[in-house]
C-alpha cells in the first residue's frame, strides 16, 4: 500500500513508469490497472504502453489498445474502472490506482461498501497465484478500501501488507499499522516536507490553513479521522504519571461477543479521588470467548478485591444468560451487572461534561493515544467499546461517590475543618 499527498507522484511513478518496468522485466505476465474511473485507468495504460515501447518492448500487433494491449511474448495490460467488470481477466499484478474519486464519494458509506465488495468479488479473485497488488491512494476516510483492509488484518487471514505512508509533513510519531504489516522507513527528520523541491514548508502550510484540520490530517497526512463529534475533545484529557493510591476505583466492561464481529472487549478502570475521576487503565482486545474470560479473571486478580468489577448486561434473554456467566466467572470478587438503557451518547454524556471541566485525567499508559483517538471520533468513530467502558466506568463510580458523600467534598471538607476545632473530635 502506498499513501501519500496529492500532487506528489505516486501515479507517475507506479501506474505509468513501474507498470512498463515490470513487463519489460517479465513480458509474458499481465497487469491490471484500476482506478476510480475507467478513462483514467486508460490514461494510465497509455502511458505506461508509451513508456514500455520508448524502451524497446514490442506490442502484439492487433492488441495494442489503451482497454487492452499484449506484449509479444504473451503478457500486457487491461484496465478497468474501481466497480466495473473485469470478468475473464486476470492479473500477476494488480494495482488500484485512487479508488476514491473525491470527498463525496469518501464520505457515502454505500460507496465505500459497494468497493469493498467489488476488491473481494471481482478483483480478487482474478489474482494469479503468487501475484502481487498494490494499492495506491490519498487517504479520505479511515474506512476506505485500504482502511478497511488493514483493520481485515485482525481476522484469521492477514495479508500481510508492505505500507509505504508518506505524510506530506514528517511528524514524531510513525504510522499506526497491524501487527502483521510492515511499514516503510522514513528518515525524514520531524517537520520535514515530502518533497520541498515541489511543495516548500511554505506552501504545505497554506494548504493546511486552506483545508482545515480534517481534510489536511486525512489528505495530505495520511491519518483520517472521522470528523470530530464534539462530546470529547483531544486537548481535554491531562495525562498524568500516576493516581493517588487512596481512592475509590471501578472497572467495567464492555464484552464483544466473538473475536470476528468487528468489535473490541474492553476493561477499563477508573479511580476517583478529590474530586478528580482517573482512568488508570485500558485491557482491549479481540479474544475468543474463552480467551476474553481468561484475561478477565486475569485481569481481576491483578485490580484485587478493592475494586469492583461491573458488566454491561444486553438486552434479551442471550443478554442476561451472558451477566450471570460473568458473574460466575469472577466468583470471589465484588461483581455486578447493569442492563444498558438509552443511547450510547446519552450514556457518554456525564462524562463529557465533567471532561470539558478538567475533571478527568488519564495515567500514563501505552493505551492513550488509542484512547483519545477513539474517544474524540466518538460518535462518528468506527468503534466506540471504549467510550463504552469509560461512561459504564464513570456512571458507576459517580454514583458510588455520590452515596459515600452525598454532601460533596467541599462541604465535606468543611464539615470536617469545623469538627476538627471541637476538643477531643477526630476524623
Amino acid at each position: 500500500m502506498i499513501f501519500m499527498p496529492p500532487r506528489h507522484g505516486k501515479s507517475e511513478v507506479v501506474s505509468r513508469l513501474f507498470i512498463a518496468y515490470y513487463l519489460y522485466l517479465y513480458p509474458e505476465r499481465f497487469v491490471g490497472i484500476n482506478s476510480y474511473a475507467a478513462e483514467l485507468a486508460y490514461t494510465f495504460s497509455r502511458s505506461a504502453r508509451d513508456n514500455f515501447t520508448r524502451n524497446g518492448g514490442e506490442l502484439k500487433g492487433d492488441a495494442s489498445a489503451v482497454k487492452h494491449w499484449e506484449t509479444v511474448s504473451g503478457g500486457g495490460l487491461w484496465a478497468a474502472g474501481v466497480g466495473g467488470p473485469i470478468t475473464g481477466k486476470g492479473f500477476n499484478l494488480g494495482i488500484i490506482d485512487d479508488p476514491l474519486k473525491n470527498a463525496e464519494e469518501a464520505a457515502s458509506e454505500k460507496i465505500r461498501t459497494k468497493q469493498k465488495e467489488w476488491y473481494s468479488s471481482t478483483f480478487y479473485t482474478r489474482a494469479e497465484p503468487d501475484a502481487a497488488i498494490i494499492i495506491i491512494q490519498t487517504r479520505w476516510n479511515e474506512d476506505d478500501l485500504s482502511g478497511w483492509l488493514l483493520a481485515e488484518e485482525a481476522g484469521e487471514e492477514p495479508e500481510c501488507w508492505h505500507v509505504i505512508s508518506m505524510a506530506a509533513i514528517k511528524e514524531k510519531q510513525p504510522p499506526e499499522i497491524p501487527a502483521t504489516c510492515t511499514l516503510e522507513p522514513d528518515d525524514r527528520t520531524v517537520g520535514e516536507p515530502l518533497c520541498n523541491e515541489r511543495y516548500s514548508l511554505k506552501a504545505l502550510k497554506r494548504f493546511m490553513h486552506r483545508l482545515g484540520a480534517y481534510f489536511w490530517n486525512a489528505l495530505f497526512q495520511q491519518r483520517p479521522r472521522p470528523r470530530e463529534g464534539g462530546m470529547f475533545k483531544r486537548g481535554n484529557f491531562e495525562i498524568v504519571d500516576a493516581s493517588p493510591a487512596r481512592a475509590i476505583r471501578v472497572r467495567w466492561w464492555d464484552r464483544a461477543a466473538t473475536a470476528d464481529d468487528g468489535d473490541w472487549s474492553v476493561g477499563l478502570r477508573m479511580a476517583y479521588a478529590g474530586g478528580i475521576y482517573y482512568i488508570e487503565d485500558v485491557v482491549r482486545g479481540q479474544w475468543s470467548a474463552g480467551e476474553r474470560d481468561r484475561i478477565i479473571r486475569q485481569t481481576a486478580v491483578l485490580d484485587g478485591i478493592g475494586v469492583k468489577q461491573w458488566g454491561e448486561q444486553e438486552p434479551g434473554s442471550s443478554g442476561k444468560d451472558a451477566a450471570q456467566a460473568f458473574i460466575r466467572l469472577l466468583a470471589g470478587f465484588p461483581v455486578e451487572t447493569e442492563p444498558s438503557t438509552g443511547s450510547k451518547e446519552v450514556r457518554a454524556g456525564p462524562l463529557s461534561s465533567q471532561t470539558e471541566a478538567g475533571n478527568v485525567k488519564l495515567v500514563r499508559g501505552e493505551w492513550n493515544k488509542a484512547f483519545i483517538d477513539e474517544v474524540s471520533d466518538f460518535p462518528h468513530g468506527k468503534h466506540d467499546d471504549q467510550v463504552d467502558g469509560a461512561s459504564g466506568a464513570f456512571n458507576k463510580l459517580a454514583a458510588q461517590v455520590a452515596e459515600a458523600n452525598p454532601l460533596g467534598d467541599k462541604a465535606q471538607e468543611a464539615i470536617g475543618a469545623m469538627l476538627g476545632t471541637v476538643k477531643g473530635w477526630s476524623k
